[in-house]
Order: structure tokens, then C-alpha cells, then sequence
């Protein structure tokens, strides 16, 4: 059957297409990038090899002679995006670098919403994430530690940003699905919550909001958890 294999795969130890004919009509460049509009346009859930299929405008048994499971079209969407990541000369300074790198992933995350739901170590080692991998660790050369500290760094700024954009894409979705507008959901929201502070049931909590009445500034917390994961590898003096 189409799709299976008798032994597991690496789809980039693969050549490009199988089976005997002409010469291929589509690359997997031009299959990742359908899959990706699809993506982009509809979410995760609408990408199917069928949709592919047809935005490529091939039937969709042909394209499983390209892609043969659904899993390795999304490693080939992962690598496409990843080819965005952008490589420049790092500075010297890791943390200034690793802070440049954490931003640039947040902002691609935001580009492809559905990016986060497959941000797996299965899918991290195709061309162009090797690629980001390794620009990550000449950012870190300045750094005097082992490799596998370095990848336990990298590692964890992209589980930081990878949960941090998870939750201001599923705060965004909500706003969006409101009945009303967001500023009055958070009226009555922050109204009720000071009525339960004020009742004395909660005197550490009347403290905190004594101490600090916010608002909250989001750039902020996401800029002081990337610091705190960058504290937690810094040489000790």
C-alpha cells in the first residue's frame, strides 16, 4: 500500500521521486511550499495529501510517489519554514545572539501559526534545520562549555518561545472567538478578580497586586524568560 514501508525511512536519504517514467513533474521544494499555503491559510488540519494533490494539480496517488506518508510532507513543510530562519554573522557576545535568535523564532512562529504543533525532535534534523543548529552554535562558540551543554541551551530557547507562542496564539484565537470586545472581557475579568483580593481571602495575592498592579507587559515576560534560560548556562563567576 502507498505510504508504507517495510523499514523506517529518513525522507532526505530518499531520492527525490520513485518509480519508473518521465522525468518528475514537481520537487519537493514545490510540494512543502502547497503544503505550507495550505497551512498558512487553513491550519494543520487542512493540510492533506489530497488538498496538496490538487493545489499542485497532480492526483493525489502520483504525489505519494514524491511524499510516501503524511508525516514526511510535514517534515518537508518544517524544513521550508526553516529555511526562513535568518543567518547572520554572529556578534561574539552568546546572550545578545541567543536573545536575536529566540526573537527571529517567536516572529517565524507567528508567520505559520501551525509551526509549533510540530516542533519535534523528529523533525529537527532536515537540511535547513540542521542549518539553523548549526548557526545556533557558532553564536555559542564564545561560550566555554561542551557541545551537549550547547544543545541542551538551544534546546531549551526553543521550548521557552515554542510555549510562549503557543500561548499568545490560543490568547489570540479566544479574543477572536469573543462575543465581545477583548477590553471588556478584561474589565470584568480584572473587576472580578480585585473583589476576591479585596474579600482578605488572599493576603499573599493582595501583597503581590500591592507590590505590583501591572498591567502586565508581555514583551517584557517573554524577554525575562529567555534571559532567565540564558542565566542558567552563563559561566559562574
Amino acid at each position: 500500500m502507498a505510504g508504507k514501508a517495510a523499514v523506517p525511512e529518513v525522507i532526505w536519504a530518499r531520492p527525490e521521486r520513485t518509480g519508473r517514467g518521465p522525468r518528475p513533474a514537481y520537487t519537493r521544494a514545490d510540494i512543502a511550499a502547497a503544503a505550507v499555503r495550505i497551512a498558512d491559510e487553513g491550519g494543520l488540519d487542512a493540510v492533506s495529501m489530497r488538498h496538496v494533490a490538487t493545489a499542485l494539480g497532480c492526483g493525489t496517488m502520483s504525489l505519494y510517489n514524491y511524499v510516501p506518508r503524511k508525516e514526511d510532507l510535514y517534515e518537508l513543510m518544517v524544513d521550508a519554514v526553516s529555511g526562513e530562519h535568518e543567518e547572520w554573522e554572529p556578534s561574539g557576545d552568546w546572550r545578545a545572539d541567543m536573545r536575536r535568535v529566540a526573537g527571529d523564532t517567536r516572529a517565524l512562529m507567528h508567520r505559520h501559526p501551525w509551526l509549533p504543533r510540530l516542533m519535534s525532535p523528529v523533525y529537527g534534523f532536515s537540511p535547513h534545520a540542521l542549518r539553523y543548529l548549526e548557526h545556533c552554535l557558532a553564536c555559542l562558540d564564545p561560550l566555554e562549555t561542551t557541545y551537549g551543554v550547547k544543545m541542551q541551551l538551544v534546546g531549551m530557547i526553543n521550548g521557552v518561545v515554542t510555549m510562549y507562542v503557543v500561548n499568545e496564539l490560543a490568547t489570540a484565537e479566544r479574543a477572536r472567538s469573543l462575543p465581545w470586545s477583548e477590553e471588556q472581557e478584561n474589565a470584568v475579568r480584572i473587576g472580578y478578580l480585585g473583589s476576591q483580593v479585596a474579600s482578605g481571602a488572599y493576603p499573599r495575592m493582595a501583597a503581590a497586586f500591592m507590590e505590583d498592579p501591572g498591567p502586565i507587559d508581555l514583551e517584557a515576560v517573554f524577554g525575562f524568560a529567555v534571559e532567565r534560560v540564558l542565566d542558567a548556562f552563563a559561566p559562574r563567576g
